[in-house]
């Protein structure tokens, strides 16, 4: 596999996805953009955003997308404008969003504020935006730290949630029971930073900052590879098409002593999924 220049970014990677038609790769960084590269191409399109961008979610039944920041559509690859969405009430900063199959719930995980801390908010979502109400249909609290990723697990019944803690936990998503912890002694070490499911639901992926990547059943949560990178990962994503795992990050800007933007690393790696070999990687650029 060729390796592919991806214009865009200035700071680390913070959330991979692919969109629906799985032709599309979108990433998150701090430096204040979205950016959209079809997985075929060299070049990627920046998408201005008012605040840190933390992640992306494709709706599986409508062409729209959603963010913590803010609401955009893809009405053509590469190119994004914003669409009117209704603001469910929370009152400290959304970190992920997750939809649910059919669209009609979200999962919401939100940061530590003032004397608030944080937690896991199931929306119900109304056809009609005029009916949005704002109060959470479950709200999820326990893990310390931030909630970095709460995803819905196939059929709605599960939430999978990571964050700071270094522990991955499922969630009944009616009754707010806590159900498994994964085994501390082959989890992360540092505090986790993003979270992706395959296609099939099956298993999952999680990035640490411990500089490694890790697989897991979904339903056993059990370890299935381990991906060991130079950097710490802030962005993991699964190829829908092959079986490629994508990470990305970067040191943070702060640990970046030289003015050579290579330094920090700011690139996403593509692995084989199952022989954990390095196919290619996208490496960021200053360059827009």
């Amino acid at each position: 596999m060729m390796p592919i220049l991806m214009k865009g970014h200035e700071r680390p990677l913070t959330f991979l996805t692919y969109d629906r038609e799985r032709d599309l790769l979108l990433s998150c960084g701090k430096d204040h953009r979205v950016c959209g590269s079809p997985t075929m191409a060299s070049a990627s399109a920046p998408i201005a955003a008012t605040t840190v961008p933390f992640g992306v979610v494709i709706s599986q039944e409508t062409p729209r997308a959603s963010s913590p920041a803010a609401r955009i559509r893809p009405p053509s690859c590469g190119t994004f404008r914003p669409v009117s969405s209704y603001s469910p009430l929370i009152l400290t900063p959304a970190r992920s969003v997750d939809l649910s199959v059919g669209d009609r719930l979200a999962v919401i995980t939100t940061d530590p504020f003032m004397e608030l801390s944080s937690a896991i908010h199931v929306k119900r979502i109304a056809k009609d935006p005029a009916d949005q109400v704002g109060e959470s249909a479950l709200i999820l609290k326990g893990p310390q730290g931030r909630i970095q990723r709460a995803v819905w697990w196939p059929l709605n019944r599960t939430i999978i949630s990571a964050g700071e803690d270094a522990v991955i936990r499922i969630w009944d998503s009616e009754t707010g029971k806590l159900l498994k912890e994964n085994d501390k002694e082959v989890g992360h070490k540092k505090a986790i930073t993003s979270l992706a499911k395959s296609v099939d639901g099956s298993h999952f992926l999680t990035g640490s900052l411990d500089k490694s990547a890790k697989l897991w059943d979904i339903r056993m949560l059990t370890l299935i590879k381990t991906y060991v990178t130079e950097r710490p990962v802030n962005a993991v994503a699964l190829s829908p098409l092959l079986d490629h795992v994508v990470l990305g990050g970067g040191q943070d800007a702060s640990a970046v002593t030289t003015t050579d933007h290579r330094a920090g690393k700011f690139e996403a790696k593509f692995y084989d999924r199952f022989l954990k070999w390095r196919r290619g990687w996208l490496r960021t650029s200053t360059s827009l």
